[in-house]
């Protein structure tokens, strides 16, 4: 089918030959294309919006193909959270909470553990009544019912919450996982103590505790002492090994005692040198070997993570490490590994790999999911990194596992061969049985109302396919069969199942007659009467739109519109034609901007007489056709920028009413041309050739002339009589007093700079009539400032001038108040001294205030922007800039001007007084340069600098910083914009070092605009301490405030 706008067009092309009066039935039902050919299903790839009678691509495919149950429903099928057959139960991931879930996984497959705990007192759930859920209280009861339930449950994975908020955890902070195994055995084995039978108060002694002594050997004179120690876990170091047996060696080997670390002999009775190890006594049957992956790196004040491989034993001989017990065995089975994914200490993933006591298989324990491993799958310690790494496994041994992010490995001793068979056999006491069997029950109950819901959403998806087959096959309208138009968005919101579907509104459709619009057709689609009748009773809705709804009065207006734009067509040509002749007669003045738009001017009266046919809801006609037409017109004009013009000639018509002044704006043209565009303005005012233009303009515009020539005369005269001020020629300084006066007189810089404009521009700028002193006054009458404060910063307010130029200003202009300072010497025992007062006197008060405000600027400013000059070698080398990030360019700000705004303007650095005079503001000084003394610029100890801009050197940075952020939050904006991490970074500030973290910018010195000079250390290449730096912004509170540390 042809585009929309093709379709629009061919509609309407019957107007070119048949006038409004002759309009019959067979044109009306042109124009709303009742006749358009229906387009069959495949020939179009969407739907055909011009044609009222294409019924494809409207969403009917998902309907009358085959059958997808799925389709019908978002619900997923509750048995893909049922538990498989002989497989484990995983845990919920609450956020970062998986070095938890993997501890519990490796404590379940503990079944000494297992069957203890199930054999501690529990009245809470042995008494607990079915009807309410279990809410177990103590650590041992949170334990038994989640080991019960990751026994027994139905489920795929249950949910830890209950234990994790028992301990207090934050599930979106990821911990240190073997901290969280130190910290929570030692809370267990605290809650077991309390049970009445002793073999459960010893449970965790007995499965995980060893014994060591430190045994220390004097040098001198060779006595030996020990001092015997319990564990739970061995440390070892890893930094420098390759394999498990060097770490255990590492571990038990000499230390030598001597310098500051030498020992006090019991038998010397003095310090010696000394030589210290460790000596295992008694090995526990679960044996935990914690690998020290996670360090404190003493350079950077971080911690960092040990990404080594390390290679350790399926099978775990540690007979060799037992000092006197040649004669026992120490065999040990390698039962569980704990894995960190990740490069960095602060992020990552913790996975397990447990192997099930009784069948021997490995389990890879990740959260939720639960896999077996075997085959090749079976690399124990050995899991994808989250960051590719270029490092290599090596090679390992049959029987020895390799791997680069296991940190805790979990051995089991070695059962003795015996005819009693290991008990592999964990039950389930009753009474939890009884809660895990409630819990099923729930979980059954669940699954049963989802699949109900499942199968509802299908037999009603079903029904509505058999409707939507029924309706669609009638929704075609049959030649010469009765019909009805129906919203095509309705239609594809009834077909689109996921949006319920509401009864059917014609009222945005209808024209100001209470018809179909003609515009509305092709957001409309003619369907059979039989369908409508069928929609209209199930889904209500209205008004219905039939075949008497074509509105013959919208189809004759829209063809006189069409009609008059043919027309204006040829009369623009014929006007274009006509114009370009001399003329040779009387003729009409016409703007030259209405000659250039008369044809869009006349476009947009004909919309205005449209208005009547408007649509009910305030859209005009012509949407389709109309304004498309009306897009091509504009492209056609001439070029020219006018202001939006609404009437014809208004553009040489002045403010009087009269003609306008200006004939370059103005074109004469012939009788002929402006009796055409009469036709189509004739309210359009009308200036035959011999209209004298408007007297009072004329009149206004010579006074107009008369004022430029006197303001001339007058710059040229106060130019003359003040050349030195006007060229900043000879000025005075006041750090040398010139000699030969002892007075100076002081005006605002503002009133200079303004004088300044109006002799450069007399007839574009107001002449300055007011010297305006005031403003550098407080609002007692006294001045704001100080001999010093004037040498040391706060000219840049003022100008100075000589006495004979103050005798010129006093009579050129008005003065408000004069203000001088005066320059005394005089001789005193000590020698000539000099001594510098005004007129009038500082108001020490309001100059007290103004300093106090300073100062708390100094230390209260937010949002202000600082710049960081990256340095090499002490010397200010700019490294090559990179993209910045939270930088601020001082380039984007605008440049702070400080002149002082005309009377009637507001200045921010300058606030009304009560009086209604305007007052310097205490808070903020002006940014203007100084005239007055060229050879200081030196900032008043304790005041702002302010520059009128900072020039950003190449590599410069600026951010964004606030005075009670402290230097290590800076830091962190600097590693951002220079990539340099902050311990690599060394700042300054007008050569002092900046090295309290913890202090604030403002304590610290550093202010508004600011250059903070930046020296890096060697860059740094390691990725994972890049990381650290990174999630280390805020300092570590570990598991401080949890039930693991309030115990």
């Amino acid at each position: 089918m042809a585009p929309r706008l093709q379709l629009e067009k061919a509609a309407w092309r019957w107007v070119e030959t048949v006038k409004p009066e002759e309009i019959r039935q067979e044109h009306i039902e042109l124009a709303y294309r009742v006749h358009l050919p229906a387009c069959k299903r495949g020939a179009c790839r969407r739907n055909c919006k011009g044609n009222p009678n294409c019924l494809v691509g409207i969403g009917e495919q998902a309907w009358l193909g085959e059958i997808d149950e799925n389709a019908f429903h978002n619900i997923d099928d509750p048995n893909s959270e049922r538990r498989d057959k002989n497989t484990f139960v995983g845990l919920t991931n609450l956020g970062a909470t998986c070095y938890v879930n993997t501890f519990l996984q490796v404590w379940f497959h503990n079944l000494e553990l297992r069957r203890s705990l199930y054999q501690c007192h529990n009245s809470r759930a042995q008494e607990h009544n079915s009807e309410s859920d279990y809410e177990p209280q103590s650590i041992c009861e949170h334990l038994q019912y989640l080991f019960a339930l990751l026994q027994n449950s139905n489920r795929k994975y249950i949910d830890p919450s209950g234990l994790v908020k028992a301990l207090g955890l934050d599930t979106g902070q990821q911990q240190d996982a073997q901290e969280f195994s130190k910290l929570f055995m030692s809370l267990l084995e605290d809650t077991l103590c309390q049970q009445k039978s002793s073999s459960l108060q010893n449970v965790i002694q007995q499965q995980f505790c060893g014994q060591f002594s430190y045994v220390t050997v004097c040098n001198q004179c060779g006595r030996s002492s020990a001092l015997l120690s319990r564990f739970y876990e061995l440390e070892l170091n890893i930094q420098g090994h390759k394999n498990l047996n060097e770490c255990v060696t590492e571990f038990l080997k000499d230390e030598k005692l001597d310098g500051e670390n030498r020992y006090f002999c019991e038998s010397c009775q003095s310090k010696q040198s000394a030589t210290r190890r460790i000596k295992l006594h008694s090995l526990p049957p679960t044996l935990n070997l914690q690998l020290m992956r996670f360090v404190f790196d003493r350079q950077t004040g971080h911690k960092k993570k040990l990404n080594t491989f390390i290679s350790f034993p399926e099978q775990l001989d540690m007979g060799p490490f037992m000092e006197g017990k040649q004669d026992q065995k120490f065999v040990y089975e390698l039962s569980a590994v704990l894995i960190h994914r990740g490069i960095s200490a602060y992020s990552g993933h913790y996975i397990a790999h447990v192997k099930d006591a009784r069948t021997g298989d490995w389990y890879k324990f990740n959260d939720e999911e639960i896999e077996k491993m075997e085959g090749k799958k079976l690399q124990l310690g050995i899991e994808e990194d989250i960051v590719k790494t270029q490092a290599r496994k090596p090679k390992c041994s049959k029987g020895y596992h390799c791997s680069r992010n296991a940190y805790m490995l979990v051995y089991k001793v070695q059962e003795e061969e015996s005819s009693d068979p290991p008990m592999t056999n964990v039950e389930v006491p009753a009474f939890l049985q009884r809660l895990v069997d409630q819990d099923n029950h729930k979980f059954e109950e669940w699954c049963s109302e989802m699949a109900d819901m499942r199968k509802q959403s299908v037999d009603k998806g079903k029904a509505k396919h058999e409707e939507v087959k029924e309706l669609y096959e009638l929704l075609p309208a049959r030649e010469g069969e009765p019909y009805e138009f129906v919203p095509l968005d309705w239609l594809k919101r009834w077909l689109d199942d996921s949006t319920a579907t509401k009864e059917i509104d014609n009222t945005l459709f209808l024209c100001s007659h209470g018809k179909l619009h003609p515009d509305k057709v092709g957001d409309s689609k003619r369907v059979s009467l039989k369908a409508a009748q069928l929609l209209y009773g199930r889904y209500g809705g209205g008004p219905r739109l039939d075949d008497s709804s074509l509105c013959t009065e919208c189809v004759s207006q829209r063809c006189r519109e069409l009609r008059l734009k043919n027309q204006l067509n040829e009369d623009f040509k014929e006007v274009s034609n006509l114009v370009k002749r001399t003329l040779s007669d009387e003729g009409y003045w016409v703007g030259k901007a209405s000659l250039r738009s008369w044809r869009q001017l006349a476009l947009d009266q004909l919309e205005e007489d449209d208005e009547e046919t408007k649509h009910s809801n305030g859209q005009t006609n012509g949407q389709g056709l109309l304004t498309n037409s009306s897009k091509e017109f504009s492209q056609e004009l001439s070029e020219g920028n006018e202001e939006e013009m609404k009437t014809f000639n208004e553009d040489i018509v002045c403010s009087h009413g009269g003609l306008s002044i200006l004939e370059t704006e103005r074109k004469l043209v012939s009788s002929e041309v402006w009796t055409k565009l009469r036709e189509y303005f004739p309210k359009a005012p009308e200036f035959t050739k011999d209209q004298e233009s408007c007297q009072q303009c004329l009149t206004l515009e010579q006074e107009e002339k008369d004022n430029e020539a006197v303001s001339k005369m007058m710059a040229l005269d106060q130019k003359n009589q003040l050349l030195n001020l006007f060229h900043e020629k000879n000025r005075p300084v006041l750090t040398q007093w010139p000699q030969g006066t002892d007075v100076l007189y002081i005006v605002p810089l503002f009133f200079v700079d303004e004088w300044r404009k109006f002799i450069r521009r007399p007839t574009k700028c107001s002449p300055v009539s007011n010297v305006g002193n005031t403003l550098l006054l407080c609002p007692h009458g006294g001045f704001m400032f100080t001999y010093d404060s004037l040498i040391n910063g706060d000219a840049q307010h003022i100008a100075l001038l000589w006495p004979g130029e103050w005798e010129v200003i006093s009579r050129l202009f008005i003065v408000d108040q004069p203000i001088s300072i005066h320059c005394y010497s005089q001789t005193t025992p000590s020698g000539p001294t000099t001594q510098y007062t005004t007129q009038p006197d500082l108001c020490w008060e309001c100059r007290e205030s103004f300093l106090f405000q300073q100062q708390r600027d100094l230390r209260e400013y937010t949002q202000a922007t600082i710049y960081i000059r990256k340095v090499i070698e002490d010397k200010r080398i700019i490294k090559e800039a990179g993209a910045e990030l939270n930088a601020s360019s001082s380039e984007a700000e605008e440049e702070r001007d400080g002149d002082l705004k005309m009377d009637g303007e507001r200045d921010p650095d300058f606030s009304q007084s009560e009086d209604g005079s305007k007052r310097l503001k205490l808070g903020e000084s002006s940014a203007a340069s100084s005239t007055s003394a060229p050879s200081t610029n030196v900032t008043k100890q304790g005041g702002i600098r302010r520059s009128t801009r900072h020039r950003k050197l190449r590599g410069e940075k600026a951010l964004i910083v606030s005075a009670n952020q402290t230097l290590k939050e800076l830091k962190i904006q600097i590693m951002h914009a220079f990539s340099v991490a902050p311990f690599d970074q060394n700042l300054s500030i007008d050569g002092k070092s900046l090295t309290d973290d913890s202090a604030t910018l403002g304590s610290l010195g550093v202010i508004p605009e600011s250059i903070i000079c930046l020296k890096a250390d060697e860059p740094i290449a390691d990725y994972a301490a890049m990381d650290d730096v990174y999630q280390v912004r805020m300092p570590e509170e570990g598991f401080k405030g949890t039930g693991l540390l309030g115990h």
